[in-house]
């Protein structure tokens, strides 16, 4: 549920073995053999793949050292557009893959956003088939390979903000808990879409001078591109989900230059983030009580909204809140290793 731009980025090492002589450069094929037909010794190849609205990123691990990862464009599954979908992350995951000269892996995990249905996850195993990018490949919801990630087996409560917004539990006995996750028109609260949201209609009621004067209108004119208040509304029309989300950072900006509209309306999204936590750690047994808390998404990648969630956490009794980053790929790698026994 990441909230960074398309570019592209890359980190890249160079996994044991691999050779950069001659003609094949050491490409290896999954049997350990390089292209040209030498014999090499067997490698375990696992990738994962985090899949959200606003980019994804995928990580290749050999012989559990993670080799290469690479960030691009937002995947989450919409309506129709699974095929879509399965074309970014296989592009992403393979460009991964054969920036460390390998062809396939082992074990492919993908956790997208959109896939919280059977028939969804269904659609994108298909469309992810057609890429041929691995001889096992599972499809996760988004939210489980972050779970993973932030608490492995053990139980804990875990809030995520990106485009959109989720909080997953394990209670101490295994039981499962959710709160929010119902997409941009019937919630969200707190997320991504749901600030850039509320920062639109906030410099339309300043504009019509219905609501108190703000600099979110000349600063979405610039981020949005156009000339005047009259080019975000012509904007507006075709505007999706992840568009308006990407307007988020915007309000943050301001809130933390001192804009009081930007700021009240990322205060009462922290509270609606908090009211996640809130009830699901109403059913956590008194006995195992404090219960753990991870935040992750990349709407936490802003500071400023991050420490407005975590007061209101520490304001809750019976939560610990971790303060450690959440890295959702590690956590479909983690899948993918266990998978692969």
């Amino acid at each position: 549920m990441a909230l960074t731009g398309g570019t592209t980025r890359l980190a890249v090492v160079r996994p044991a073995g691999y050779s950069t002589h001659h003609g094949d450069r050491g490409r290896l094929l999954l049997d350990g053999r390089s292209q040209s037909g030498r014999r090499g010794s067997r490698m375990t190849v696992l990738a994962g793949a985090d899949a959200g609205g606003s980019s994804t990123v995928a990580a290749v691990m050999v012989e559990d050292r993670e080799v290469s990862r690479v960030t691009g464009t937002g995947a989450a599954v919409r309506p129709g557009r699974t095929m879509a979908s399965g074309s970014i992350i296989g592009a992403i995951v393979r460009d991964a893959l054969n920036r460390v000269g390998l062809l396939r892996a082992h074990v492919l995990v993908v956790g997208a956003a959109g896939v919280g249905r059977e028939e969804d996850r269904r659609a994108l195993r298909d469309a992810l088939r057609l890429e041929d990018l691995a001889d096992t490949l599972r499809v996760v919801t988004d939210h489980q390979i972050a779970f993973e990630a932030a608490f492995g087996s053990a139980p804990g409560i875990l809030l995520l903000a990106g485009t959109g917004s989720i909080c997953v539990s394990r209670g101490p006995d295994g039981t499962p808990g959710r709160q929010g996750g119902h997409g941009w028109l019937v919630g969200d609260d707190g997320g991504g879409y749901a600030l850039g949201h509320a920062a639109l209609r906030a410099a339309s009621r300043a504009v019509d001078g219905r609501g108190p004067p703000t600099t979110l209108v000349d600063q979405l004119v610039r981020k949005i591109r156009v000339v005047d208040f009259d080019g975000i509304v012509r904007w507006s029309v075709s505007a999706g989900p992840t568009e308006v989300a990407a307007l988020a950072p915007v309000l943050i900006d301001a809130a933390e230059a001192g804009d009081a509209v930007a700021h009240a309306i990322i205060e009462a999204g922290a509270v609606d983030l908090a009211a996640h936590v809130t009830a699901l750690g109403r059913g956590w047994p008194e006995d195992a009580k404090p219960a753990p808390v991870a935040i992750g998404g990349g709407l936490f990648q802003a500071t400023t909204y991050r420490a407005l969630v975590a007061q209101r956490l520490a304001d809750i009794p019976g939560l610990a809140l971790r303060e450690e980053t959440i890295d959702p790929v590690s956590g479909a790698l983690a899948i993918a290793r266990a998978s692969g026994t």
